[in-house]
């Protein structure tokens, strides 16, 4: 039998799973990853998994561009969705996720990967860069809906928003952790080319040209006269150059593209507010999302069954791993969160599902690709690890606890109302 076709079937069999498991899995507290992950476990099992060969995500670069590209198609998909306008009050909630909660989740799984398991500072740092940001892809049952929704849900407004920022915002401890680890080996000074260029430079770059490129393809968009827009097309696949023109161009301007991607969705979404090619552009972003997503998790499982994945776990990295998703995220987000005006079941939600996923691999891909760092197999098992965890409880848990959070609401609104 030709692998070459297996593989071309088993990819039509992703396609079609695409479509079909999201309404299938609607209501019930089941997500579209665990099944991802549980088809790529079961696919090991059988006879034509020795036909297609080693897992691809056996690759580091492989897998940092797989992930990055989902990245950035997922922050361009959440920044288009959002309908609140920006601003400092209006998403006060967001700026304290970012300011607050993701600096401590950083520096509280660096501690325990110092302490606890053993990683040297450089090592112990990038986890912290890892596994704190929420990721965009794989937080979509959490999110807000699509654009001109009007979805107010502080809840998924905050998780939406956060994933959409941290990504990026979490970039300049990834490259703190890549310098130190350098200066190990080279013992060059390091401190003030971090502080200059991926601090202060690569910030601004990504959030001025990320505004500057979503202003012009606004403008291309919507405002070029005699039907000449590329709104007037209808086509949702123009989401696609708009989010690899942007994370592009920005890159080659050293600048943050995750950062960029995101702004650049925001500023195009506020062009033209009522426009309803925006729900064209979230949805083709969505599929692509999606398809890509499931790709990377069956990849995932069958890494998983293969058992490469795994083979140094160990009690410590376990334990770990659930310190980071049960304690370091719910606390530090609840911190974040003191004297916010929400109700404190809103905040126990934010704080809790602060789901890690595929930015999570590519952060620690992107990293080793850039410097030698101690330990780097107990780095991938305890990211893979948190991943898989949190992929599991979150996606059995989030169904249930939304609903239960929305009924909760509705409740409190209808006691607000006159009689």
């Amino acid at each position: 039998m030709n692998s070459y076709l297996v593989l071309i079937a088993l990819f039509g069999l992703v396609v079609l799973m695409t479509s079909w498991l999201p309404m299938l899995l609607k209501g019930f507290p089941l997500s579209l990853p665990i099944v991802c992950i549980a088809f790529g476990t079961l696919f090991v099992w059988t006879p034509l998994s020795a036909m297609i060969g080693d897992n691809p995500l056996d690759s580091r670069f492989l897998t940092e561009k797989i992930t990055e590209f989902v990245v950035i198609i997922a922050l361009m998909g959440a920044g288009l969705k959002i309908d609140r306008i920006l601003g400092w009050r209006s998403w006060m909630t967001t700026w304290r996720l970012l300011a607050i909660s993701m600096p401590l989740t950083i520096g509280a799984i660096a501690l325990l990967g110092w302490s606890f398991l053993g990683l040297g500072v450089a090592s112990a740092l990038l986890l912290g860069s890892a596994l704190a940001p929420t990721d965009p892809v794989l937080a979509s049952d959490v999110q807000v809906g699509p654009p001109q929704s009007g979805e107010k849900s502080e809840v998924r407004f905050a998780l939406t928003s956060e994933a959409g920022l941290n990504d990026g915002l979490s970039f300049p401890f990834v490259h703190l952790a890549i310098a130190l680890a350098a200066s190990n080996t080279t013992g060059a000074p390091w401190f003030f080319d971090w502080l200059t260029t991926d601090v202060i430079w690569r910030l601004a770059a990504g959030t001025g040209l990320g505004w500057a490129t979503g202003k012009l393809l606004g403008y291309l968009t919507f405002r070029l006269p005699n039907r000449a827009g590329l709104a007037h097309t209808g086509d949702g696949f123009v989401v696609l150059g708009i989010t690899c023109l942007s994370y592009g161009l920005i890159e080659m301007a050293h600048g943050y593209g995750f950062v960029g991607v995101f702004v650049t969705a925001l500023t195009l979404r506020h062009a033209e507010r009522n426009s309803g090619y925006h729900e064209n552009l979230h949805s083709f972003a969505e599929q692509i999302e999606r398809l890509m997503m499931m790709v990377v998790l069956v990849c995932f499982g069958a890494a998983i069954a293969e058992g490469s994945v795994f083979h140094p776990l160990d009690w410590r990295i376990v334990v770990a791993s659930l310190i980071i998703l049960l304690l370091i995220r719910p606390i530090a987000g609840w911190v974040g969160l003191l004297g916010s005006p929400i109700e404190k079941r809103e905040k126990a939600v934010i704080a809790v599902f602060g789901i890690r996923g595929l930015g999570s691999f590519y952060y620690l891909a992107y990293a080793l690709g850039h410097a030698p760092f101690s330990n780097a197999n107990i780095l991938w098992v305890t990211v893979s690890l948190v991943v898989l965890i949190s992929v599991v409880l979150h996606g059995i848990t989030v169904t249930p606890v939304m609903r239960w959070l929305e009924r909760k609401n509705d409740e409190m609104e209808a006691d607000k109302m006159p009689d």
